[in-house]
C-alpha cells in the first residue's frame, strides 16, 4: 500500500464505500509524565509512547470490498476487525491498516502505541524549563489524527466522537466536549458530527479561567456558552483573560446577528499552548493557540488587534469549516477565505480595533501578493493531488487573496445578499461537506446574478491585475479623460472585472492632500473610461483603488508618484495613506522603484504615520529592502541612514508611547555601528536611558539580538540572561541568539542540529534557524549553499513535513543573492525533477524571491 500521503483519488474512493457511524477513543497518558530520557525525552529503545485505543463502527455500501484506516504509530498491540482478529504485522505497514472483506455494518478496534510529539504535529509534549511540568496538545490539521488515534483521515469521512482519557493525577483534561472525571478517568460528551482535523485534546496542569456567555434567541429560549481560557501556569501573571473574554463574547454577538444559527457545539474554551506552530486552530469547543498571543512584555494595540482578528478568525470557523466543511482540500478556500474575511468584518462591526480593515489592506494583501506572484500561485479554489499539497496550501492565496475576493463580492452582491447566502450555506448543509458549487447556487439564490462567471474570474484562475490611472488634461487643465489601465503578467494573463473606486487627491490650502472627488466605476478588459471624473480640476494624485474594494496591485501615474514622493505623509486619510505605501512597496518588490528611493521615503514619512501597524509594516518592509532590494554597494550607506532614521524618530517620540517601542524595535533590526550597539548595551544595562522607555525582559532579549551578532556578547552574557529568564520563551530567544554568533563554529553547530539531528523540538528549531542567517554574516554562510541543496532530499525523506518545511524554507541561501546561488538552485531543479513536487515548490518559491531581489538590486544600482 502506499504510504502516508493520501491522495484525492483514494480518499474519493473511500469516501463512496464508507459512512462513518462514530468513534470512541481510550488515551492513556500517564505515560507523559516520568524521568526524562534524554534532550528529547526519548530513550534507547524509541520514542516515548502512549497506548491509543480506538473503537469505529461504520458502514460500507459495498460488502466484500477493500479499504484501509489511518494510523502512524511505532507499534500496534492488536486489530480486531467484526470479532475477528487480525495480525498486526500483517495489516499495518506503519500507516496504513489495510481492510478486507468489509460488511455491510462494520467494527474496527485497533489497540496502539503511539508516539508523543516533539514537532507539534499529533499529540505534542512539552516540558516548561521553569518548574519541569509537563503539558500536551493535539494539532491534526491536515492529517495529524491519525498519529493519535486510528481513522479514516478525510475531512468528508465526518462522525461523532466520544473521547476518554486517563491523565496523570492534578491533571486537567479538556476535549471538544464538556468533559468531568470518575473513577480516575475523564470521559467527555459526545461531539457532533465532525472531520478527524478539527478533533482535539489538551491535558496538563495547566491555569483555567471561566466566564460565560448569554444570549436569548428569536424563539426566546436562552443560549447559554461555557467559556475558558488556559495557559501555562509560567504564563498566568500575564494572562489578560478579560480581554479575551471580552472580544469572544462581542465575537459571539456579531455572528448571531449575522449568520442565524446558533453556536452548534456546546463549551467553548481556548488554550493557548506552548512551542504551536500555527496561529491558532478553529477545533469545535477547544480552540487552539499559539501561547505568545500572551504578552510577557509592552506591545502595541497592533499585537491585540492581531490576537482579536485570530480570536475571531477561530470563531468564524465553527461555522464556516467546523458546522459546514469542504469535501477535500481543494476547496479549502470555503473555509480559510471566509474566515479570513469574517475576522476583519466582525473586526471591525463588533470590537475596538475600527481600523481594521488598514491592517488588512496593509498587512495581509502584502501575503497575498506576494503569494499570487510565485510560481506556485495557484486559484483560490486549487488543485489539491495529495495531503503534502493540502499542507503547502495554507498559503497566501487561500487566506488573503480569497478574504480579498469575498470582499469585493460583498460589493458586488451586496451585504444583505452575501450574510443571506451564508445563513442559506448553513442550514442547508449543517454538519456536512460541500463544494463550491454549493456556495454558488446559495448565492445566486439571495443575489440574483450568476455567479458563474465572477467564479471563473476570481476563483478559478490565478495571478493578480495591475491598475495604472491614465489622465489627459484638457487646454483649461481641467481632466479631459481618465481611464484606468487593467494589466496581467504573461504567465496568467487574466483580466477580470473590478468594482473599484477611483480617488482624486489635491493639497489644501493647509497643506492637507485630501480627496476631492471618487467614482466607482466597474474596470473590465485592457482600458475602461471613468466618464464620471471628467471635467474635475486637475489632481496632484490619482488613487486607483481607493478604499481598496478589489484586489489588485495600484501603480501610479508619473505625476501621482512625484506626488508621492514629496507629500506622502500630507494624506490624511489613513487608508488611502496605507494604499500609498503598499503600492509603493509593490513597486519596491517589482524592480520599478528603487530600493533606495523606498527606505529614502519610509525615513522622511514614516514618523508621522498614525497607524501603528503600519509604522510596524513599513520597518518589515524598510528592512527587507535594504536586506534583499538594495544594491550590494549601497547597503553600508543604507544600514546608516535607517539606523540613524530610526535613533532620530525614538528620541523624538513621545515618552512611553507605542510609537516609542516600535522605533526602539526597529532599531534593533537595523543597528551596526559600534554607537548604536554601545546605545543598546548600555540600555540592557542600565547605564543609558531613554525617557519613557521601559527595559522589559522581552525587549532585553531584543536588544541581545544585535548585539550577539555583531559579536558585542557572547555566551556567557546569553546564559546569564537565562538565568534571569529561565522560562521556555527565554530559552527560545537563549537559542537564537547563540545560533547568531559571528562565529564557524557555530553555524557548524547550529547547522548540524538542525540538519543532521532531530534532538530539537519544533520551537528550537525554529529559533535555531531565525538566528542561523544574518544579514551581516553573509561570508560566514557562503560554504551552505552547497550543504543546503545536498541535504534538503534527505531531510524532506526523513522528518516530518512541518519540518521539512522549515529547515527547507528558513535555511535556503536568500541573502547569498547572486548570480551563482540563482545557478546552484537551478542546476538542483534540472537534477531533481522527480523530487515530491511539495519539496520543489519549496524551492521554486524561494528561487523566485531570489531571482526577484536580483531584479531589484539591478533596479537600485541603475537608479543610483
Amino acid at each position: 500500500m502506499p504510504g502516508e500521503n493520501l491522495t484525492r483519488d483514494e480518499a474519493r474512493e473511500r469516501a463512496a464505500l464508507l459512512s462513518v457511524d462514530g468513534y470512541e477513543v481510550s488515551l492513556d497518558l500517564r505515560s507523559a509524565v516520568g524521568e526524562e530520557s534524554g534532550e528529547n525525552g526519548e530513550s534507547g529503545e524509541g520514542p516515548r509512547t502512549f497506548r491509543s485505543v480506538t473503537t469505529i463502527r461504520f458502514r460500507s455500501n459495498e460488502p466484500g470490498a477493500t479499504t484501509f484506516a489511518d494510523l502512524i504509530a511505532p507499534s500496534v498491540t492488536s486489530v480486531s476487525f467484526n470479532g475477528k482478529d487480525l495480525d498486526p504485522g500483517q495489516v499495518f505497514d506503519g500507516s496504513r491498516i489495510l481492510l478486507e472483506d468489509l460488511a455491510a455494518d462494520n467494527e474496527l478496534i485497533v489497540d496502539a502505541q503511539c508516539a508523543y510529539s516533539r514537532t507539534g504535529e499529533g499529540l505534542h509534549r512539552f516540558v516548561d524549563p521553569e518548574d519541569g511540568e509537563v503539558y500536551l496538545y493535539t494539532q491534526y490539521e491536515p492529517a495529524d489524527s491519525r498519529r493519535v488515534f486510528a481513522g479514516f483521515e478525510q475531512p468528508d469521512l465526518k462522525a461523532p466522537y466520544r473521547f476518554e482519557v486517563r491523565a496523570p493525577e492534578g491533571w486537567t483534561v479538556w476535549s471538544n466536549g464538556a468533559g468531568e472525571r470518575t473513577d480516575g478517568v475523564w470521559r467527555f460528551a459526545e461531539t457532533k458530527p465532525i472531520s478527524t482535523y478539527i478533533t482535539c485534546v489538551v491535558a496538563g496542569p495547566y491555569h483555567y479561567v471561566t466566564d460565560s456567555y448569554e444570549r436569548t434567541l428569536e424563539d426566546g429560549t436562552t443560549l447559554h456558552i461555557p467559556l475558558g481560557a488556559l495557559c501555562r501556569k509560567g504564563l498566568a501573571p500575564y494572562f489578560d483573560s478579560d480581554d479575551v473574554f471580552l472580544v469572544t463574547k462581542q465575537g459571539l454577538d456579531f455572528f448571531h446577528d449575522h449568520f442565524d444559527y446558533p453556536y452548534p457545539f456546546g463549551k467553548y474554551d481556548q488554550a493557548f499552548v506552548p512551542e504551536y506552530n500555527l496561529g491558532a486552530m478553529e477545533n469545535p469547543g477547544l480552540v487552539t493557540f499559539r501561547e505568545e498571543f500572551i504578552f510577557r512584555g509592552k506591545v502595541t494595540q497592533a499585537s491585540y488587534e492581531g490576537r482579536a482578528n485570530v480570536i475571531l478568525h477561530e470563531m468564524a470557523h465553527m461555522w464556516f469549516g467546523d458546522l459546514v466543511t469542504m469535501e477535500w482540500w481543494d476547496d479549502l478556500w470555503l473555509k480559510e477565505s471566509f474566515a479570513d474575511f469574517m475576522g476583519a468584518f466582525s473586526l471591525v462591526g463588533a470590537t475596538r480595533f475600527t481600523d481594521g480593515w488598514i491592517t488588512f489592506a496593509n498587512r495581509r494583501k502584502a501575503w497575498a501578493y506576494r503569494a499570487d506572484q510565485l510560481p506556485s500561485t495557484h486559484p483560490v479554489t486549487a488543485d489539491i493531488r495529495d495531503l503534502q499539497d493540502a499542507k503547502l496550501n495554507f498559503d497566501g492565496i487561500t487566506y488573503a487573496k480569497g478574504a480579498s475576493v469575498l470582499k469585493q463580492l460583498v460589493a458586488y452582491v451586496g451585504q444583505d445578499a452575501f450574510l443571506e447566502g451564508a445563513r442559506r450555506y448553513f442550514k442547508r448543509h449543517a454538519y456536512g461537506n460541500t463544494r463550491l458549487g454549493d456556495l454558488l447556487s446559495v448565492l445566486e439564490e439571495t443575489s440574483g446574478r450568476d455567479m458563474a462567471a465572477w467564479a471563473r474570474a476570481w476563483l478559478q484562475t490565478a495571478g493578480v491585475n495591475s491598475l495604472t490611472p491614465q489622465v489627459l488634461l484638457d487646454a483649461e487643465g481641467r481632466v479631459d479623460e481618465l481611464a484606468v489601465l487593467q494589466e496581467a503578467a504573461e504567465s496568467h494573463p487574466e483580466l477580470r472585472p473590478h468594482r473599484v473606486a477611483v480617488g482624486l487627491y489635491r493639497r489644501t490650502a493647509e497643506g492637507a492632500l485630501e480627496r476631492y472627488a471618487r467614482a466607482e466605476v466597474d474596470v473590465d478588459g485592457p482600458r475602461t473610461v471613468v466618464a464620471e471624473l471628467a471635467g474635475a480640476q486637475a489632481p496632484e494624485l490619482v488613487l486607483v483603488n481607493d478604499d481598496d474594494l478589489t484586489y489588485c496591485k495600484i501603480r501610479f501615474d508619473a505625476g501621482s508618484l512625484e506626488t508621492l514622493k514629496a507629500a506622502l505623509g500630507d494624506i490624511t486619510d489613513p487608508l488611502a495613506r496605507a494604499l500609498c505605501w503598499s503600492a509603493l512597496w509593490n513597486m519596491t518588490r517589482d524592480a520599478l522603484l528603487p530600493a533606495r528611493e523606498f527606505v529614502d521615503i519610509v525615513l522622511r514619512f514614516s514618523g508621522r504615520e498614525s497607524s501603528i501597524g503600519v509604522l510596524q509594516m513599513l520597518h518589515a518592509w524598510a528592512g527587507s529592502a535594504l536586506a534583499h532590494y538594495a544594491a550590494p554597494a549601497w547597503r553600508p550607506e543604507g544600514e546608516r541612514v535607517l539606523t540613524e532614521g530610526a535613533l532620530r524618530e525614538l528620541r523624538a517620540a513621545e515618552a512611553g508611547s507605542e510609537h516609542q517601542l516600535a522605533w526602539a524595535r526597529f532599531l534593533v533590526v537595523v543597528a551596526s555601528a559600534p554607537a548604536e550597539l554601545e546605545l543598546l548595551r548600555g540600555l540592557l544595562e542600565g547605564t543609558e536611558k531613554i525617557d519613557g522607555l521601559a527595559v522589559d525582559q522581552e525587549l532585553r532579549w531584543a536588544f541581545l539580538e544585535p548585539l550577539t551578532a555583531h559579536g558585542v556578547v557572547g555566551e556567557p552574557e546569553l546564559a546569564a540572561e537565562l538565568a534571569r529568564d529561565d522560562t521556555a520563551s527565554g530559552k527560545r530567544h537563549q537559542v537564537r541568539c547563540l545560533a547568531s554568533r559571528p562565529s564557524e563554529a557555530v553555524k557548524a553547530q547550529a547547522w548540524a542540529q538542525v540538519v543532521e539531528s532531530d534532538a530539537l523540538s519544533n520551537a528550537l528549531v525554529g529559533a535555531t534557524i531565525a538566528g542561523f542567517a544574518q544579514p551581516s554574516q553573509r561570508p560566514l554562510l557562503a560554504p551552505y549553499v552547497s550543504k543546503y541543496f545536498e541535504a534538503i532530499e534527505r531531510v524532506w525523506r526523513e522528518r516530518s513535513i512541518q519540518i521539512g518545511m522549515d529547515v527547507v524554507g528558513g535555511l535556503f541561501p536568500s541573502l547569498l543573492d547572486s548570480r551563482e546561488t540563482l545557478d546552484a538552485t537551478d542546476a538542483w531543479l534540472s537534477a531533481h525533477e522527480d523530487s515530491a513536487p511539495a519539496l520543489r515548490r519549496l524551492v521554486l518559491e524561494a528561487r523566485d524571491d531570489l531571482a526577484r531581489a536580483l531584479r531589484g538590486q539591478a533596479c537600485d544600482e541603475a537608479g543610483a
